[in-house]
């Protein structure tokens, strides 16, 4: 398997699995419904360690442009493999998120709600302030960045290293989720939003465009950041 379609699939697979228990609590007649903020952030957190896990020995599992953004920034990773890698990750990201809505593809018209429906595949802050949203998006992909490097440090055996990051995701998700959702993730986020915007969901309304650029840049700023300091100081 080349790791073009190992970033696409891990993407894939990591949105399928994250967005769907995003459907799973949110949509009306869904059996998980109002399953509440700690099943998407464990769902989340299992679903980015599955994929690594699964695809990580063949492309490295980044998944994040954000990740492979700041891996080349630091020497950690070649320049010219950046673009391939961000465009199987958006792929893998619209991809998965079509999944999604196959999958609960009888709950859209039962869910009357168009932001309900609108936040199964992206995010959106509980209070809309650029900048305030900006800072929680670069301060949470900075830890991001800066916990998968220092864990990697360490030298652990594979499988528990997976595992630890997952654990990284599943703190981040409790601790700075709230304000924005934590998208940490341009493709994450930007992905599934076009797919929001092309599929035809059942009483679906916009995709909130004004907003797409704070969980596209917010992450890439925070994991430069991240990055740059881990190198700095070890």
């Amino acid at each position: 398997m080349s790791t073009f379609l190992a970033e696409l699939l891990g993407t894939a697979t990591l949105i399928l699995l994250g967005d769907g228990v995003v459907a799973g609590v949110a949509l009306n007649k869904s059996k998980a419904k109002d399953g509440g903020w700690i099943v998407v952030t464990m769902a989340w957190a299992v679903a980015v360690a599955t994929a690594a896990w699964i695809f990580g020995p063949i492309s490295g599992g980044h998944f994040n442009p954000a990740l492979t953004i700041a891996l080349a920034a630091i020497g950690n990773f070649a320049w010219g493999k950046v673009p391939a890698y961000i465009a199987a990750q958006f792929i893998g990201a619209i991809v998965g998120a079509a999944l999604v809505w196959l999958s609960y593809l009888a709950h859209w018209k039962e869910t009357e709600d168009k932001a309900t429906k609108l936040g199964v595949f992206c995010t959106a802050p509980a209070i809309r302030n650029v900048g305030a949203n900006l800072i929680t998006e670069i301060v949470g992909t900075f830890m991001l960045v800066f916990g998968i490097l220092g864990l990697g440090e360490t030298k652990m055996a594979d499988g528990f290293g997976t595992f630890a990051v997952g654990l990284l995701i599943l703190i981040i998700g409790l601790s700075l989720g709230g304000p924005t959702g934590y998208a940490i993730n341009p493709a994450r986020d930007l992905g599934p939003r076009i797919a929001h915007a092309i599929l035809p969901i059942a009483g679906k309304g916009g995709s909130d465009w004004g907003y797409a650029w704070i969980p596209v840049v917010g992450p890439i700023i925070g994991g430069l950041l991240g990055g740059l300091l881990y190198t700095l100081i070890f």
